[in-house]
């Protein structure tokens, strides 16, 4: 087998090794079925086991409480963009957005095909490089969205921002969910696709609160109504097995490490060696605030972009994968999620000293 690299992707990305161990493990048999995990029916004893027992692991490491709802839903996070506006926005009713960067904007974009939109608070002016704090929202909004962490700008929100009381609060969570402790009860709906820190791409973690599913439409297609999936234990149709299946590995891995206060300190620890760096160094320098920079997507420049490209290849040489950064920002960008190394941030500052020091 090939040696692996170190995976700086923004997603799909790297998973934990103890995950990817048992998955190969159970890919010729779950267990002792005799059938491997990609091949069980969704109707089988051997699967609803495994469903069962996600979908209790992501409540324990979430502390989601009885009253909220956990759904497996496919098309991952772009299709929550416009299932959740289809669902609570009425073509007379508004409903308040924080912009902080592209995923916020084609959430905003769904959501205009239903109803009206009021943009709170936005941090276009300065190419997304920071967090709102200050926000104007409507009155009597259906709902008050915002995008935890932004990973083309490498921003994150340290805390959920203070709404109305009586706002129901929804996050996209896809790039740090699960990161860090979180209060589910202070919010209606949060949503995640797969691919960043819960497992493979393909799906999205929906876990919604009671009385914000009794509001959804009912007369959406069947497949687009969260009441098809909270009725049917999201398997109404074939669920993505498989994806569920991972994801309850990678939570139950997050527990063997003490759950999300350690894993929390565990990230903020792993990208405080990186921001250090950057805090010192003449040559690399962070793109976002320092009071809204990332614990999951670090981005950085060298203010130069022949420079920058010349350090994405010898990096990539040197088999640390995956740091271009994206178009819209340039320069580099590190993902270091969950399961990302704490050495692998190490040798990653290891390799940009010895690059600075040869361009000095």
């Amino acid at each position: 087998m090939a040696e692996r690299i170190l995976n700086f992707s923004a997603g799909p990305a790297v998973m934990p090794i103890p995950v990817l161990e048992e998955v190969r493990e159970n890919l010729l048999s779950l267990g002792d079925s005799g059938i491997g995990i990609l091949e069980h029916s969704h109707r089988s004893k051997a699967y609803s086991a495994v469903h069962a027992q996600t979908q209790a692991t992501i409540r324990e490491v979430g502390s989601i409480p009885d009253d909220y709802h956990v759904m497996f839903i496919q098309g991952g996070a772009s299709l929550q963009f416009a299932m959740l506006a289809m669902s609570l926005l009425g073509s007379d009713q508004t409903a308040d957005f924080i912009n902080t960067g592209s995923w916020s904007k084609k959430a905003i974009a769904e959501a205009k095909n239903c109803g009206n939109v009021h943009v709170a608070s936005s941090s276009e002016d300065r190419n997304f490089c920071y967090v709102p704090t200050q926000h104007e929202f409507s009155a009597n909004a259906e709902f008050v969205h915002f995008t935890s962490n932004n990973t083309i700008f490498g921003t994150q929100f340290a805390r959920e921002p203070d709404v109305p009381d009586g706002s129901t609060l929804i996050c996209d969570s896809s790039s740090d969910i699960f990161s860090r402790p979180i209060d589910v009860t202070k919010y209606g709906m949060v949503y995640a696709g797969s691919q960043k820190n819960l497992g493979p791409a393909g799906m999205a973690l929906v876990i919604m609160r009671d009385d914000v599913l009794e509001r959804c439409r009912s007369e959406n297609p069947t497949m687009l109504r969260y009441s098809t999936y909270a009725e049917n234990d999201s398997m109404y149709n074939t669920p993505p097995t498989f994806a569920i299946y991972v994801v309850g590995l990678v939570c139950k891995w997050i527990l063997s490490l003490g759950g999300l206060e350690s894993m929390g300190a565990r990230n903020q620890a792993k990208a405080a060696v990186l921001y250090d760096y950057l805090e010192q160094s003449s040559l690399f320098s962070a793109t976002a605030d320092a009071g809204s920079r990332s614990n999951m997507n670090v981005t950085f420049v060298t203010g130069d972009a022949d420079t920058d490209a010349a350090f994405v290849q010898q990096a990539t040489a040197a088999g640390l994968d995956g740091l271009k950064g994206h178009r819209s920002v340039g320069g580099m960008r590190a993902s270091i999620y969950n399961a990302f190394p704490p050495e692998g941030v190490e040798t990653l500052v290891s390799f940009m000293r010895d690059f600075e020091a040869s361009r000095a």
